[in-house]
């Protein structure tokens, strides 16, 4: 059976939701996205593309793997970033290629931003906030770093996964070959 554009476009989609559902699964459970999935899914993406598009896909997902390489490295080098995250979202790139990856992780940025700031707030309230800018103010008066307390925002280790996984459904949002696709399926499996 020869598919379709729109269908290996929708098992594309699947996979990568697959993907997410489970780092999300270890990044909130366990704070860290285990390399063996991120490896499983740099195979499938490899595989998949070569089966369906051939060298041209493999050439695509390799760009895509690069493109998060090189978007998120500085991320991972300056310590936002966890290298789960970044081996993930490399993973990911193999699948959706460079373009959709570089505008999910543009997306992801914002949804990173909210996301933390919601849960800076909902685990260290205003306090938590306001000691951790006080901090910084004291590190920038003083020229010297002062490590941040127990109850500042500053000591939380945020999970990005949540943030990356938003981001990408954003691009897709924003995607119109994804949009028809999933159009064309909802108008041929409910009609």
């Amino acid at each position: 059976m020869i598919l379709d554009t729109q269908h290996t476009q929708l098992i594309l989609l699947g996979i990568i939701a697959l993907a997410f559902f489970l780092a999300l699964y270890f990044d909130l459970r366990i704070q860290k996205i285990p390399n063996i999935l991120c490896l499983y899914v740099v195979a499938i993406g490899f595989t998949v593309q070569f089966m369906f598009f051939g060298w041209a896909g493999g050439l695509n997902g390799l760009l895509g793997l690069l493109t998060a390489f090189i978007i998120l490295f500085p991320a991972f080098y300056f310590k936002v970033l966890g290298a789960g995250d970044v081996k993930l979202m490399m993973a990911v790139g193999v699948i959706t290629g460079p373009e959709l990856i570089a505008w999910s992780v543009a997306y992801a940025t914002i949804a990173g931003g909210v996301t933390s700031l919601v849960l800076v707030l909902y685990k260290t309230g205003w306090q938590g906030v306001k000691a951790t800018l006080v901090r910084y103010y004291q590190c920038f008066y003083v020229k010297k770093y002062f490590k941040p307390s127990a109850g500042e925002a500053a000591a939380l280790r945020v999970p990005y996964a949540p943030a990356l996984a938003i981001g990408w459904l954003w691009a897709c949002s924003q995607n119109e070959e994804i949009l028809f696709a999933i159009s064309t399926f909802r108008y041929q499996f409910f009609s």
